[in-house]
């Protein structure tokens, strides 16, 4: 029997709100025989939409996305399917966004400097319930377990993604209608997180957390990068 036939086909859907981002990785994608790209979006809110409508096997989804970010639409996605497999793709290698996607219940997390075959193996990887790190987060993970880490990892990931709204900075009332909360909820994150990271008012927040959290947002120009196929 041959590979192509033995192999289960894998049902993608990709979500990345660049378009000339999607068409590259469409191409490369739809050149793997074992792999069945579905559909692609552009926000987190059509991504969720897809899912529901269409069931995929794995969902390859930037973290940094306008609106509702990859970290919510993975938390979204496994409050209506336990068993969704979210594989996150992005610019940002830093261990506490890598820890926080984790927690959040994403079964990978592959930087878009990564070589084509290590997301090709990675989708595979997370297809059959595995966790997937690229290299570059795995060694980073493990350097930070060593060296310490800024605090995040004291975060819940819907914490995480309000922190990342309020820097922005985005004002309660938005925050609280992307994430479908009320503005008090939104209020009570906001003391919780102060209080979790150890300071006092937004101005010690702000410079504590705006250099780490800054290139989260600077991903999303970032991710234009030219696609790194390698010939696979």
């Amino acid at each position: 029997m041959s590979d192509a036939m033995s192999t289960p086909v894998i049902r993608l859907l990709l979500v990345d709100d660049h378009a000339i981002v999607r068409a590259g990785y469409r191409h490369l994608l739809r050149r793997q025989a074992h792999l069945d790209l579905i559909d692609d979006a552009g926000s987190a809110e059509e991504a969720y939409l897809l899912y529901r409508q269409n069931r995929p096997d794995v969902v390859v989804t930037d973290m940094a996305l306008p609106g509702q970010s990859g970290l919510e639409l993975t938390r979204r996605l496994l409050a209506i399917d336990p068993q969704a497999r979210v594989l996150i793709f992005t610019m940002h290698g830093s261990p506490d966004f890598a820890q926080v996607a984790l927690r959040a219940g994403a079964r990978g997390y592959v930087t878009k400097s990564s070589p084509a075959e290590t997301l090709l193996n990675a989708i595979a990887d997370v297809a059959q319930g595995r966790r997937a790190l690229s290299p570059d987060v795995a060694q980073a993970l493990a350097l930070a377990r060593v060296e310490g880490d800024t605090g995040l990892d004291a975060l819940t990931p819907r914490e995480f993604e309000v922190l990342r709204m309020l820097l922005r900075p985005m004002p309660v009332s938005d925050i609280a209608a992307t994430l479908h909360l009320s503005e008090k909820t939104v209020c009570n994150l906001h003391y919780q997180i102060k209080r979790k990271l150890g300071v006092t008012n937004d101005i010690e927040l702000t410079r504590r957390m705006l250099p780490l959290l800054e290139q989260a947002d600077a991903s999303l120009e970032a991710s234009t990068a030219p696609l790194h196929d390698n010939g696979v």
